[in-house]
């Protein structure tokens, strides 16, 4: 039996956020700025593939919320996107003022910064609700619908800790304590992308 087109994006996309996670992960540790900023843009266009396959698995008790997560899903691909392109070319290449370099160059926490964390809590919401549709039939999907539903809190966060000014007036250095909490939302989400991908192996 041939798989399905939608069963090839999902495990396309949850392979590009599987490769995506990992390769950040690494960059953050070596460190290597430019190629942590860089992988983030195809972990963006592989999670609109995954959550659209799961969308597509919706029932119609379940559309509204698949709809919704897909909708959360393309604004968290357009402000992520916006921000790391914004890195990978006007950051890197252009000769840039000390004030602009505060609000474009994302070390020194200010306007693009925000707006990142602002598009991960997208991100958040679009994992919450896409766990709202899935109907676990086995330990993997029970598992897989747990950690996207959890992982929905980070959407409160995200929103909340900027308007606060925690990150204010950051000298472009990077912290320990950001680096360690990085890794451990790597650590989080990996196996998410793991179990979205054995899904749609297993689910022709």
């Amino acid at each position: 039996m041939t798989m399905k087109l939608k069963n090839k994006l999902g495990m396309a996309g949850s392979l590009i956020s599987i490769i995506s996670v990992i390769s950040f992960a690494v960059c953050m540790l070596i460190p290597f700025d430019f190629g942590s900023y860089f992988v983030c843009i195809f972990l963006a266009i592989g999670f609109v593939m995954m959550i659209t396959a799961f969308e597509d698995e919706c029932s119609e008790n379940t559309k509204a919320a698949g709809r919704t997560a897909t909708v959360f899903a393309g604004i968290y691909a357009v402000l992520i996107l916006i921000v790391y392109f914004t890195q990978c070319t006007t950051v890197i290449n252009e000769k840039l003022s000390e004030q602009a370099m505060k609000i474009l160059d994302y070390k020194y926490m200010g306007l693009l910064f925000n707006i990142d964390l602002l598009g991960y809590g997208i991100m958040a919401l679009s994992t919450f609700f896409i766990g709202l549709t899935i109907d676990a039939k086995n330990k993997k999907e029970k598992a897989l619908k747990t950690l996207l539903l959890v992982h929905g809190v980070f959407f409160i966060g995200c929103l909340i800790m900027p308007m606060t000014g925690v990150f204010a007036n950051s000298d472009g250095t990077v912290s320990i304590g950001g680096v360690i909490a990085l890794e451990l939302w790597c650590l989080y989400f990996l196996p998410i992308g793991v179990l979205s991908f054995l899904h749609f192996r297993d689910n022709k």
